[in-house]
């Protein structure tokens, strides 16, 4: 073989070694690639929060290429503000902090227009060492990326290799922050609904309490009903701070009724069956009075003293004519549910109508003050006075009364009749 082959060979042979270098070196590059790719995505990927993915990528990113100095911020498209900012190999102290070097600048010059400063900035003594590379990056609609590290140990620049793995790196963070950013949203998210459901929790269960005190006023109100008049019960609920009307002057009629022979039929049957049989004959009155509008004021044994006091005087007088008559007609009613009875009792009632001293009166006394609802006057007195005068069930009215419903119900005259403690004769009327 002559010496021109063995030349023409050992070129040939040259050029394969160095084709074999190149593709080495890119074989070599493209492993480190892939590595820091997986590297850095594993880091990256294996958090939810925002500040560690960016602490563990630019970490990574300065362990692959030996570097001693960077950071990565975010910082918000419109406003400028920085969002996160994590810096590793830049000291701060109370004279200098990168963070408000960083948020005056971008300010004052805009984003891009900042690069080159932060660059000259990096030289100082706050820096281990100066920033030679700043990578600006759109993270998303709302926000800016720039990546900035110092130069590489080995004393390599950064090739375009390097800024294409580095970009392809922030394309990764890019969805791992946004991937963070909507969690941290749900988190916030979730959050907020705790507190609204803590605060509904309270506030239902200051419902219950109001619910349970608003069942134990109900009954409450319920039993006092038992005891306290109707009137004086729609007073109290029109002024709940407690100020009740004291007495006032109105034109009402009074209702008086009693049980004729209540003391012999005690003897003859019994205090407790004859409790049974008034308690019987007086709850079916009281439906009947409250169906017409009257309220029952006063309770004495045998008898009930029942005002009418709607805003018309004929309407009270009517309305008391006909709650008589409807309790005349229930006694006969009542009668046939005790066999004891032989006929029915005889109800003797008195009606009035006239001006009346009405109202909410205070007794004090040593042990305390009591109010009572009750009506005073002349017309009262009177009334009352018809209701003894009254025998075997009759329904008398005075002549005041009678002229008001004269024209609806049919009276007989009964005469003029002295009655107790009243200075003058009364005319008498008896509805039938």
């Amino acid at each position: 073989m002559s010496s021109e082959d063995l030349h023409v060979q050992l070129e040939q042979l040259t050029a394969s070694l160095k084709q074999a270098e190149e593709v080495r070196a890119e074989l070599d590059r493209r492993i480190f690639h892939l590595k820091t790719l997986y590297d850095v995505s594993k880091d990256i990927y294996g958090s939810v929060e925002t500040q560690t993915i960016l602490k563990n990528f630019l970490l990574m990113s300065m362990g692959n290429f030996g570097v001693e100095t960077g950071f990565v911020l975010l910082a918000n498209v419109n406003s400028m503000i920085i969002e996160e900012l994590v810096q590793v190999g830049i000291y701060d102290n109370a004279a200098y902090s990168l963070r408000k070097t960083c948020q005056r600048l971008l300010s004052q010059n805009g984003f891009y227009q900042s690069l080159a400063e932060l660059r000259s900035i990096s030289g100082s003594e706050f820096f281990l060492s100066p920033i030679t590379l700043t990578l600006p990056f759109v993270l998303d609609d709302n926000t800016l990326a720039l990546m900035a590290l110092g130069p590489k140990l080995v004393g390599d620049g950064y090739s375009q290799d390097d800024k294409e793995l580095l970009y392809t790196l922030l394309h990764n963070v890019s969805v791992a922050v946004k991937n963070a950013r909507s969690f941290e949203q749900i988190q916030m998210l979730n959050k907020d609904l705790e507190a609204k459901n803590s605060e509904l929790r309270k506030t239902l269960e200051e419902l219950k309490a109001s619910l349970r005190k608003i069942e134990l006023l109900e009954s409450v109100k319920a039993n006092l009903k038992k005891f306290v008049p109707t009137t004086l019960s729609r007073l109290i609920e029109k002024s709940p701070n407690g100020e009740v009307p004291q007495l006032e002057e109105r034109h009402l009629s009074v209702l008086f009724l009693d049980i004729e022979g209540y003391t012999g039929l005690c003897e003859r049957l019994g205090y407790n069956l004859v409790h049974e049989i008034i308690e019987k004959h007086f709850s079916v009155f009281v439906e009947t009075i409250y169906a017409n509008h009257g309220d029952v004021n006063e309770t004495a044994g045998d008898a009930l003293m029942v005002l009418f006091m709607s805003g018309d005087k004929q309407t009270n007088a009517s309305n008391a004519v006909k709650a008589a008559l409807s309790i005349k007609e229930s006694s006969v009613k009542i009668k046939d549910q005790f066999s004891i009875l032989y006929r029915p009792l005889d109800i003797n009632i008195g009606i009035n109508s006239g001006e009346v001293l009405v109202g909410a009166v205070k007794f004090e006394s040593i042990t305390g003050s009591r109010w009572t609802y009750t009506a005073r006057g002349s017309v009262v007195n009177v009334a009352a006075r018809l209701g003894a005068l009254a025998t075997k069930g009759s329904i008398f009215l005075s002549k005041e009364t009678s002229d008001l419903i004269a024209d609806h119900f049919p009276l007989i005259s009964r005469g003029k009749f002295k009655l107790k403690n009243v200075s003058e004769e009364v005319d008498v009327f008896e509805v039938k």
